[in-house]
């Protein structure tokens, strides 16, 4: 799928690696659309690059139907759709306290894995009357997973569900879709420079890089920027989660 002129919608992308992503869907001649929940930070990207954006919370089922549903009629329907919300809360399933709180493992499966499918079932079932491209494709679902879905660190038990979740999600996303075009896939990333680690105290964050095998450093949202268009471009990637991670592995803590 070429991306000059397509609608890309991307959530979370007041930031990150959602912002990384417009930025570069933007500069390759694709028309994004934004989403995030947090509206000052949001409002500054989409200011930034001059498209259209709108304040959501992903997992809220008819805000989410509301604002995809205006963003089509007004924008067109998008063929590209990039899911980047999250939230990385770190917590033990029993801790100095006690047992963690519910609520607090509810939210971060909410967000990461129910928000991700909620954006996915609504976009692809617009996709679907769609004209096919040349090749046949209507569209493509990129979600975010995490290497933490395989090799999940103490205190990252929510998390690490949520991006398994999303893992697994993929293939049979991807084999529902095939007959109407439409591919499905996954990245991981590994650490990569978004606000949730550049807030960490500086030596905190050299100890983290320096786990990395190569490049011996933090991932440039950039570069999962990059991933995401070269997913766009070869379309016999489908139906598979993608490690971007410098061959990162997760120590137990």
């Amino acid at each position: 799928m070429r991306v000059e002129g397509i609608v890309a919608l991307v959530t979370g992308g007041g930031s990150g690696l959602g912002a990384a992503t417009a930025r570069l869907l933007k500069d390759r001649g694709a028309r994004p659309l934004l989403v995030d929940r947090d509206a000052e930070r949001l409002a500054e990207v989409a200011g930034e690059l001059g498209v259209p954006s709108a304040v959501l919370d992903v997992a809220d089922a008819g805000a989410a139907e509301r604002v995809v549903g205006e963003l089509a009629e007004r924008e067109g329907v998008p063929r590209l759709l990039v899911n980047c919300a999250g939230i990385a809360p770190a917590a033990r399933i029993v801790g100095r306290d006690g047992p963690m709180d519910l609520a607090a493992f509810e939210a971060v499966i909410r967000v990461n894995l129910v928000g991700s499918f909620n954006m996915m079932r609504l976009v692809a079932a617009r996709m679907m009357a769609l004209e096919p491209l040349e090749d046949g494709e209507r569209g493509l679902i990129v979600n975010t997973a995490s290497v933490a879905a395989f090799e999940g660190q103490i205190g990252q038990a929510a998390y690490s569900a949520s991006k398994g979740g999303i893992a697994s999600l993929t293939l049979p996303a991807a084999r529902e879709f095939a007959d109407r075009g439409i591919r499905v896939l996954a990245i991981a990333p590994g650490l990569f420079a978004t606000p949730m680690l550049l807030g960490m105290p500086e030596k905190v964050q050299q100890s983290l890089a320096a786990t990395v095998p190569f490049p011996r450093r933090f991932g440039r949202p950039e570069e999962y920027a990059a991933l995401v268009l070269h997913i766009c471009e070869n379309p016999m990637l489908n139906g598979c989660v993608l490690r971007l991670d410098g061959a990162l592995r997760m120590a137990p803590r």
